[in-house]
């Protein structure tokens, strides 16, 4: 006892009791993704309340000298008899939210464990260990000081709590502006609890009330045909009545409101009252029909390429070890994990992060859970070791048999929560495009990679784009860098389309009939007409000709300047309705496993042609308005629907006003353009509220600078994006050229003339990589679901020799891989 007294009055100092701001890491160790579950526990340092598996713990100390640690250790034991007795087995629930691995949502490991839980003292570096019920012989003071600590740590939410992203469960719904002040109309008729149809079609299922006059219509008519027939909606459009409530939904809990005004579902806190008007009493009724989000979830369901993407009804061979590790859903983190997957079949990234390990980990902050490169290097790590890549205890033997074969796997919390952190889209709740997650991982290596080597160049690839004055025939030549090749789907290329014209029909049919629709049919689209309408040219209206001094007609054509090692290719699914409301198209595309785009190699300036002019067009002239007012509300409103700030400014201006459908069409028509999302500059740069001549805030300055960029780099960038830190770093990735090339020549001065030689020399393009343009497909992320904002993705990678699916927790010997209903495709080079 006198040894474990005067091991405690050493480290006493150093024990502290969490207060509000700290983040209590006791769920996943800082470097690898040991938990209190792992054989050895987790140990939470009682300074900084960082949390280590014991391989690290021993590597922390060294590093910053803290000897006292909780140890948490928790083993999982089956439930008693007992706790499952009584009428057996309770029946597994359906899913009633649009989420995974989340309360009411898809349930992946439904918890059948209880856990024991022994907790430890722990001294360093002899591993001095004191059990918490060993405290009591020990003075008061020590005592007191050391059980609080414990109490306040185990009582703390821990850090991947507070950060935890809950899972995609659509729009959180917004009170009604009509549920306070609702008109309603008096000597309406009472509703009866029951028996209700359609006052114009006589359907007795999908049927709304609406609040303000008692009238009973059928709901809208869903996209494969079912539903009703919008005489709910016709209702409103008559009269403008707004609010109306799905009858078969109301509980005492409430019950599915729309507002056809607000063209949204609601919440209307005044729902009891507004239905006791017509006699309904809400705590006397209950639930007989599906609600919005169930029909969404069986809908969902219903859609074809679920069942085959996911390669449901076959009992598929589970896979483990190295590199077949799966990834838990943190509630709508699939995305991620198909993307990270991919990302860690590379060698380059594995080299980078994987090899370089322990580098890296040496060489990390007092905090690597804000690391990027611990944090990547630790998800690699955990994803090729084969150490989580274990099958998950089977509880039940009735288990469904799309739930065999589930992993462990691992949990890329902190991952998450990091790459998310002050991202407008990654650090929310919604559902997310794997495409924009992609192209941000990149980003974001680039950032942290300015130093050193750059497993990003396997990407990198520049496009020519040639543009040729149809006046003077004269034409222009440049380059830009890009990480992927986006593909559109020319529907009209559909090699079925008396097929598709036929479904038309059925499905028309049915609906006027009110049957179930016809099995769906796709569009076939040769992925050579994909190509093709990437490479075919493009008429430019308002192209300024240095030739002729004036605006003419042009003509734009993109080739490859270069092929990259991988090539990544997204097939433009997602596209808008002509409501502006965003849809996917079901096509499918037969890509090949074999690609060779030598034809669609440029070449530069040609024979007999001749370059326009280098010559800048000329200034708005002085009597000209220089600085437009924006109409803000239209430019807030396309930012809500996810475009960037800097391209709605600009879509507003060059549609002169002119209203938000004006300004959507040519958003859609110039988000391909390379300065799509960089600031307008020059006198016709329009104002609005965020402009102005403020100077950039010091500690955004001091940030960028903290990167590797020198102040004035720093401020230029965040002048050029009205002081937005993210927007500016933005920026200043895509000008690093131009900047680097500024800074040498800044250097320069003073020199003579023989060292100066190099620096007065063009700039250095950007580094990549060049070969031939055969490539072979090793890998391909789908997406489930009619919009990017819901449904499921999941992948699939070659591995030696054979496919493999990847579905978070489940990896298994893919028997069918859907290659034709891909939505971003990985090629790699033919090495000949």
């Amino acid at each position: 006892m006198a040894d474990v007294k005067d091991a405690l009055l050493s480290v006493l100092p150093t024990i502290r009791v969490p207060r509000a701001g700290d983040r209590v890491h006791k769920d996943e160790c800082a470097y690898s993704f040991h938990t209190p579950e792992t054989d050895s526990g987790l140990y939470i340092c009682m300074n900084t309340f960082l949390g280590f598996g014991r391989p690290y713990v021993e590597q922390q100390y060294n590093k910053t000298g803290q000897r006292a640690f909780l140890n948490i250790k928790r083993t999982p034991k089956m439930k008693s008899d007992e706790s499952n007795s009584g009428t057996g087995d309770p029946p597994r629930k359906k899913p009633t939210r649009l989420a995974i691995g989340m309360e009411g949502g898809f349930d992946m490991t439904e918890e059948q464990c209880e856990y024991e839980e022994v907790l430890k003292l722990v001294i360093l570096p002899e591993f001095l260990e004191i059990p918490r019920d060993g405290l009591s012989g020990l003075p008061e003071m020590v005592r007191d000081r050391v059980s609080s600590a414990i109490d306040a740590i185990l009582s703390a939410d821990s850090a991947s709590r507070k950060q935890e992203i809950q899972a995609w469960d659509g729009e959180v719904r917004q009170v009604s502006k009509h549920a306070f002040n609702l008109q309603q109309l008096q000597g309406v008729p009472r509703i009866p609890p029951c028996g209700w149809k359609c006052s114009v079609c006589d359907l007795r299922e999908n049927l709304w009330l609406n609040m303000t006059d008692g009238a009973i219509f059928c709901g809208r008519r869903y996209f494969d045909g079912s539903g009703g027939n919008n005489h709910a909606l016709q209702h409103y459009q008559e009269t403008g009545f707004p609010l109306a409530v799905k009858l078969g939904t109301i509980t005492p809990d409430g019950g599915d409101v729309y507002s056809y005004d607000e063209d949204d579902m609601v919440l209307d806190p005044n729902l009891a009252e507004h239905l006791s008007h017509f006699g309904i009493d809400m705590m006397k009724m209950q639930k007989t029909d599906k609600t919005m989000t169930e029909l969404e979830i069986d809908m969902n369901q219903r859609i074809g390429e679920w069942e085959v993407i996911q390669e449901s009804g076959v009992q598929l061979q589970p896979l483990y070890g190295s590199g077949y590790t799966g990834i838990q859903n943190l509630g709508n983190s699939c995305y991620l994990n198909s993307t990270m997957q991919v990302i860690f079949s590379i060698p380059a990234f594995q080299r980078k992060y994987v090899e370089r390990m322990e580098q890296i980990y040496h060489k990390s902050p007092a905090d690597p859970t804000q690391d990027f490169n611990t944090q990547v290097a630790k998800l690699g790590h955990g994803l090729l070791s084969g150490e989580y890549s274990k099958p998950a205890l089977e509880k039940d033997s009735d288990i469904a048999p799309e739930h065999k074969g589930l992993q462990d796997g691992l949990a890329p919390r902190m991952f998450k929560a990091l790459i998310g952190k002050g991202h407008p889209e990654f650090s929310t709740n919604r559902q997310q495009d794997a495409q924009e997650f992609f192209l941000h991982f990149i980003n974001m290596v680039e950032r942290n990679c300015r130093s050193s080597s750059n497993p990003n160049e396997v990407f990198r690839f520049l496009v020519e784009e040639k543009i040729k004055c149809l006046v003077s025939q004269k034409v222009k030549y440049t380059q830009r860098v890009e990480y992927m090749l986006q593909l559109p789907v020319p529907m009209e290329a559909a090699l079925n389309k008396e097929e598709l014209s036929a479904y038309e029909q059925c499905r028309l049919q049915a609906e006027r009939e009110h049957r179930p629709p016809p099995e769906l049919v796709r569009a076939r689209i040769p992925f050579t007409s994909c190509l093709e309408a990437f490479a075919a040219p493009e008429q430019l209206d308002e192209f300024w000709s240095a030739a002729l001094q004036a605006k003419s007609n042009a003509l734009k054509t993109s080739r490859f300047a270069s092929f990259p090692d991988y090539l990544v290719i997204q097939i433009k699914k997602f596209t808008f309705g002509l409501d502006w409301v965003p849809k996917k198209l079901d096509v499918s595309i037969d890509v090949p496993d074999e690609l060779d785009l030598s034809d669609f190699r440029g070449g530069g300036l040609q024979g007999g042609e001749e370059e326009l002019p280098d010559v800048a067009p000329p200034l708005v002239t002085p009597d000209e308005p220089k600085a437009p007012v924006l109409d803000e509300s239209v430019v807030t409103q396309l930012i809500e629907m996810g475009f960037p700030a800097e391209a709605c400014r600009k879509a507003v201006y060059y549609t002169g006003n002119s209203g938000a459908e004006a300004a959507m069409t040519w958003v859609m028509s110039h988000m391909d353009d390379p300065d799509f999302a960089l600031p307008m500059s020059g006198a016709s740069a329009p104002l609005s509220a965020s402009t102005g001549g403020d100077p950039p805030s010091e500690e955004h300055v001091a940030t960028i600078i903290s990167m590797g960029f020198s102040q004035e780099q720093a401020v230029k960038a965040l002048r050029a994006t009205n002081n937005n830190l993210e927007r500016a770093v933005d920026w200043i990735f895509s000008h690093i050229d131009d900047l680097d090339a500024e800074a040498s020549m800044d250097l320069s001065e003073g020199r003579s003339a023989a060292e100066s030689v190099s620096e007065s020399l063009p700039p250095a393009g950007p580094r990549v990589r060049d070969g031939a343009g055969r490539y072979e497909l090793f890998a391909f992320i789908s997406h489930m679901g009619t919009s990017t904002m819901c449904g499921h993705y999941v992948c699939h990678i070659k591995k030696e020799g054979r496919w493999v699916i990847y579905n978070d927790q489940k990896v298994c010997a893919s028997e069918k891989p859907p290659k034709d209903l891909g939505y971003i495709y990985f090629y790699q080079r033919i090495q000949s």
